[in-house]
């Protein structure tokens, strides 16, 4: 594998991320994740999607720490300060669950609330069905599972096709975007989405996750284990909370209900203003769902 490393100075200075790297290598790969709190603490595992880092929780780890939680924010391979396979190919879904996997196992993670967004869902959601023992508890946030019925929006759509331009400055488009919820300044979160992005070799994995939704690349983009996924999360017995942005055009509120539905038990609520990025709302949507899980045992 070729593979680059972005230079550590780009992330010096970031707007309210100043988290000490952690590092550990899955696969030959090294990947970096965020560590705060109690080590013996029940864990919340913030993970993100397209094309975004860690950096996309900065808002909620100190009010997760303050709820007594250990904060667990891996940057997947390609993202963030993690390693970048140059070679799109090597990027699926089975690679990113391989290394998720290998990250949870290596740091002895248990009692896991995990907290998925874009990618994350396929991801993240596979991870807790197929390792039930180690997951507590389900917080979905702006995502899907392919399944047969599911109608992929025009937004989602687009993002396929302009994500072909190999000039894309990806890291521009979360910053665009999150501008209208987000507690910081345009300035801010350009400097924190572009930090990842040196150059094309960078890229490849935030070209890989739109070329490969399932339906443009069924087998890459995991269809089958997506959907397998999703069955497995109809006896689900543990708690699930579903929040979708109410400005998401990619995944909309309307899709949030719906899969929501799908869970058993499953809570639903929108968040107002919140657009795909939804995390970006900040401080206060971490204290909701902190509040959801207290109001779990009411």
């Amino acid at each position: 594998m070729d593979v680059v490393r972005t230079d550590e100075a780009r992330f010096e200075g970031l707007v309210n991320f100043d988290f000490d790297p952690c590092y550990v290598e899955i696969g030959g790969l090294r990947v970096h994740y965020v560590d705060e709190g109690p080590a013996a603490a029940p864990v919340m595992l913030l993970l993100h999607g397209e094309p975004t880092w860690s950096y996309l929780y900065r808002h909620w780890v100190p009010v997760l720490v303050k709820a007594g939680y250990r904060v667990v924010a891996p940057d997947a391979v390609g993202f963030g300060r993690s390693d970048k396979v140059t070679d799109e190919s090597w990027y699926s879904l089975d690679h990113h669950i391989a290394t998720l996997v290998g990250v949870i196992e290596a740091l002895e993670l248990s009692s896991i609330t995990v907290v998925v967004q874009d990618w994350a869902g396929p991801i993240g959601l596979c991870t807790a069905v197929e390792h039930r023992d180690r997951f507590d508890r389900l917080v979905i946030l702006n995502t899907w599972l392919h399944h047969d019925d599911y109608v992929y929006t025009d937004a989602l759509r687009g993002w396929h096709e302009l994500a072909k331009r190999p000039s894309l400055p990806f890291g521009l488009v979360p910053s665009n975007e999150a501008a209208s919820c987000s507690q910081d300044s345009v300035e801010a979160l350009r400097s924190g989405y572009t930090a990842p992005f040196e150059g094309p070799d960078s890229m490849a994995g935030a070209v890989a996750w739109p070329a490969m939704l399932p339906f443009a690349e069924p087998e890459r983009g995991g269809a089958d284990r997506q959907s397998a996924a999703l069955a497995e999360l109809g006896s689900w017995n543990g708690p699930a909370h579903v929040l979708f942005g109410d400005s998401d055009p990619v995944f909309t509120a309307e899709w949030g209900a719906r899969f929501a539905a799908m869970i058993p038990g499953a809570t639903f609520g929108t968040v107002e203003g919140g657009t795909h990025f939804v995390q970006e709302v900040g401080a206060s949507l971490a204290q909701r769902v902190v509040d959801l899980i207290a109001a779990e045992s009411v």
